[in-house]
Order: C-alpha cells, then structure tokens, then sequence
C-alpha cells in the first residue's frame, strides 16, 4: 500500500473547510443526528459548533491517510479513556457507519480494557450494547 501524501493547503477557504467538514461529519453521524446537533446552536454555541466542523471533520477526518474503520477505533479508545460515555455511544453507531463490525468493536474494547482500565471497558461494553439493542429492535434500521 502506498502512502497518500497530505499537504496543508492554505489557499482552502474556511468556507470549503467547513463544507468539506459538514459533508464528512454527515456520512459518519448520520443526517439526524447532525441535524439535532445544529438545531440547537445558538450565539453561545454557534463558535464551538463551527469549530469542530472545520477541525475535526473538515481538516482531520477528511485527512487520506487512515481509512475511516482506523479513525473510528482510534476514537473509540478516547472516547473509553476519558469516560466519554454519550460520545462513545454515538461513536459506537458511526463506527458501524464507517464499516467496523461489532466484533471489531469488540475487539476495541476488550483492548481498552488493558490500556484504559477495566472499569471503563466494563461501562464501554454496556454502552455499546445499549447501542446494538436499539439498532436490533424491529424497525429500527436506522444507525
């Protein structure tokens, strides 16, 4: 495989960022959760919201250098290390979305457990079962 070089590119307005980041960030969460998301934005929380479209999914997920499968495991991890638990079950559902299986996340998890604590793989287990019952109830095909 080779390496996909990225280079910053300057010349990109914040604009093409932020649509770039919008458009990543809705294939991976999903439409309804990104339009629960900006529902809520206010003046308080406009700055933040435009933040992380731009940073992290306009400048960092859009980055070709990790198939998104890596980006979700490696998110997943944080999400565990630092007790994050509402992220983890929305990133439980995008990492679906990217293509991990639930015994990739399995495997994520049980990892977590050695690196993070197994205190919190323990809650990580019970989140994204959580998770995977609500995606199994009839009629829900919705991740």
């Amino acid at each position: 495989m080779s390496e996909q070089q990225f280079t910053f590119d300057p010349a990109k307005s914040q604009e093409t960022v932020y649509h770039e980041g919008m458009a990543v960030r809705r294939q991976v969460l999903g439409d309804a959760h990104v339009d629960r998301a900006t529902a809520s934005i206010d003046p308080f929380t406009q700055d933040f919201q435009e933040l992380i479209t731009r940073y992290a999914w306009g400048t960092i997920w859009t980055r070709p250098g990790l198939p998104r499968t890596t980006r979700s495991a490696i998110t997943l991890t944080a999400m565990i290390a630092n007790g994050y638990w509402e992220e983890l079950a929305m990133h439980v559902r995008a990492a679906l979305t990217n293509g991990m299986t639930r015994d990739e996340i399995k495997e994520v998890i049980l990892q977590s457990a050695i690196y993070c604590s197994v205190p919190a793989a323990n809650v990580a287990f019970k989140v994204a079962q959580g998770v995977f019952s609500k995606l199994d109830e009839p009629g829900n095909a919705d991740l």
